[in-house]
């Protein structure tokens, strides 16, 4: 069963694409801005770049968090931002966005577990609108340079039973953890999966993934709802 879910857009005014995203007890901002510019490699493909970044703010822990500072981010944060750039970048027409550069960003106000697949779930609604902004000064207005919907969900197996959305408590405890990104038309596009000094059967695999698929199935209409007239798939 989902925590519940809790979803304002519009938080912040300075960003095209504004999203506070709650699941439980995790809080995560997530926005959405947009550059005329793309990274250096890709000058002449005639292609647009997606990129994310992730933070786990002082406060959204206790103890608290050390700031990272000075461009210098830890290999968790960096693990994670990659994944968050990965996933969305999969439901991407690249060319269709034309030569601009779209940095999510992915700010923890508050942790209780699912902080990643939070940022991916919020992301893509930010993501959404920021393109929005832009849309009829694409390369051609009327290819949408969206093809799906993404959303991720965690799993796990927790004293012998498999959960989905695990909190801190639940991940802290859980025998088995996995993390699932899927599109809104059901295909996967990350599975990460770790038995935490434990192993897990091929049947346990597929109960974990047929729970997340179920949740993404639910997250799915989540976005659609929050993004209401704005949602750009039939």
């Amino acid at each position: 069963m989902l925590r519940p879910i809790k979803i304002k857009r519009g938080y912040t005014r300075n960003c095209p694409g504004s999203v506070l995203y709650q699941s439980g007890e995790t809080i995560v901002l997530c926005t959405a801005s947009i550059e005329p510019r793309i990274p250096d490699w890709l000058l002449g493909k005639g292609k647009g770049w997606i990129t994310a970044e992730y933070s786990m703010l002082p406060g959204s822990t206790s103890p608290r968090k050390r700031r990272e500072r000075d461009g210098k981010v830890d290999g968790r944060s960096t693990e994670i931002q990659r994944l968050i750039g990965r996933s969305l970048r999969s439901i991407a027409n690249l060319e269709a966005l034309g030569e601009r550069l779209i940095t999510v960003d992915c700010d923890v106000l508050q942790a209780d577990g699912g902080t990643r697949t939070a940022s991916i779930t919020g992301g893509f609604i930010a993501l959404v609108e920021a393109i929005r902004t832009v849309q009829k000064d694409l390369p051609d207005p009327r290819q949408y340079p969206l093809t799906d919907s993404v959303a991720a969900i965690s799993v796990g197996i927790v004293d012998g039973k498999p959960v989905v959305d695990l909190d801190y408590i639940h991940d802290s405890e859980a025998d088995v953890d996995m993390n699932v990104v899927m599109t809104g038309a059901g295909r996967f596009v990350e599975v990460q999966g770790t038995g935490e000094e434990a192993t897990f059967s091929e049947d346990e695999l597929t109960t974990m993934l047929k729970l997340a698929r179920k949740a993404i199935v639910q997250l799915t209409e989540v976005q659609s709802k929050s993004l209401g007239k704005h949602w750009p798939f039939s």
